[in-house]
C-alpha cells in the first residue's frame, strides 16, 4: 500500500524461513505486492505455490488480484481469459479491475465489452460508467462519450464528484475540481500560476484527450490545472515547509495528469508529497513516486 513491495516479500521468505506457514490471507497480501508493482512472473510463481506446494484453493481474492496484476502489466487478454476459465463466478470487482487496466492502457475493444457487461451487472455504479465513457474519450468517439452520460441521466446515476483534503496548521481544508470558494483563493491563483509556468519548462504537457471537445485548447488546460488534487498540492505548498511532507487524502483514484503532475511538482520545489487516494499511498519525491506508475 505504500510502495515498499520489496521490503514486503522479503519478509513474506524470511517468515517461511523461520517455519510460519503462509495461509490464504498472506497470499492476498503477497498478490497485492506482485500486481502494484507490475511484478508478473513473481505473481504467477506464487499464485501456483499457493496451489502446488501449500495446497490453498484461491479464492475470488487471489483470483482479482492476479487479473489486476495482468492488465497492469498490458496483457490484458490473458486477464480476461483467467476471468473466464476461474474456478468461480467473477465478481463485479474483478471484472472492474480488468475495465480499468484497459482505461489505463487505452484499450476500447475490450474496455467497451467489460464496460457494457458492467454497467448492465450494476446500472448504479457511477464509477463504470464513468471509466467506459473516459475510454471512449481517449479515442475520441465523443458519441459514445454522450450516450453514456445521456444513460448516467435517464437512470439517475450521478458521478462522485472527487475531492481532496488538506490539513494545515490544525485545519482541514477541502478542495473541489475547480473550486474558487476557498477564502485564500488569490494566493492559491499566485502559486498555481508559477506551479504551472514551472511545470510547462519542464516539459509537462496536460492530458487534454480525455476533456470534452466543444472547449478550446486553453480551457482544458486550465481545467486541468484545477483539479483538485493540484489545488491541495498548491494550498501545500505554502502553507506547510520543509522537511514536514505536504499530505494530502483524496477520495477517488489519483488521475493520470495529476499523477505526473505530482511527480514533476515534487522535483521542481524540492517537497516530499503524499496523496492518499481510494486505493494506496503515493509518495512523491524527487520526481518519482512509490507505486513506478502501478496504481
Amino acid at each position: 500500500m505504500n510502495g515498499q513491495v520489496e521490503m514486503s516479500l522479503n519478509m513474506f521468505e524470511e517468515m517461511k524461513k523461520f517455519g510460519n506457514v503462509p495461509n490464504e490471507i498472506t497470499f492476498v497480501a503477497v498478490l497485492g505486492a506482485c500486481r502494484h508493482m507490475g511484478l508478473v512472473e513473481k505473481g504467477r510463481k506464487y499464485f501456483d505455490s499457493m496451489i502446488k506446494k501449500y495446497n490453498i484453493e484461491p479464492n475470488i481474492k487471489h483470483y482479482g488480484c492476479l487479473v489486476d496484476l495482468l492488465g497492469r502489466s498490458w496483457l490484458l487478454k490473458e486477464a480476461e481469459e483467467l476471468i473466464y476459465t476461474m474456478s468461480m463466478a467473477p465478481d463485479v470487482a474483478t471484472w472492474g479491475a480488468l475495465l480499468g487496466a484497459c482505461k489505463k492502457h487505452g484499450n476500447k475493444e475490450i474496455g467497451e465489452r467489460i464496460g457494457r457487461k458492467l454497467i448492465e451487472y450494476q446500472p448504479e455504479h457511477d464509477g463504470f460508467h464513468v471509466l467506459l465513457s473516459n475510454i471512449y474519450a481517449s479515442k475520441g468517439n465523443w458519441e459514445n462519450v454522450v450516450e453514456i452520460r445521456g444513460i448516467m441521466t435517464k437512470q439517475g446515476v450521478v458521478k462522485t464528484p472527487g475531492c481532496s483534503i488538506i490539513e494545515a496548521d490544525g485545519v482541514v481544508h477541502e478542495f473541489l475540481a475547480g473550486d474558487r470558494s476557498h477564502p485564500q483563493m488569490k494566493e492559491i491563483e499566485g502559486m498555481l500560476e508559477e506551479m504551472a509556468g514551472g511545470l510547462k519548462r519542464m516539459g509537462y504537457a496536460p492530458g487534454t484527450s480525455e476533456v470534452l471537445p466543444d472547449i478550446d485548447e486553453e480551457e482544458k488546460e486550465t481545467n486541468l490545472f484545477r483539479h483538485n488534487e493540484k489545488l491541495a498540492i498548491t494550498f501545500g505548498l505554502f502553507t506547510t515547509s520543509t522537511p514536514a511532507p505536504i499530505r494530502i487524502s483524496k477520495n477517488l483514484r489519483i488521475c493520470s495528469d495529476c499523477h505526473e503532475a505530482g511527480k514533476l511538482v515534487s522535483g521542481a520545489f524540492d517537497r516530499e508529497i503524499v496523496i492518499r487516494d481510494r486505493h494506496i499511498f503515493h509518495h512523491f519525491r524527487n520526481g518519482t513516486c512509490s507505486c513506478n506508475d502501478y496504481w
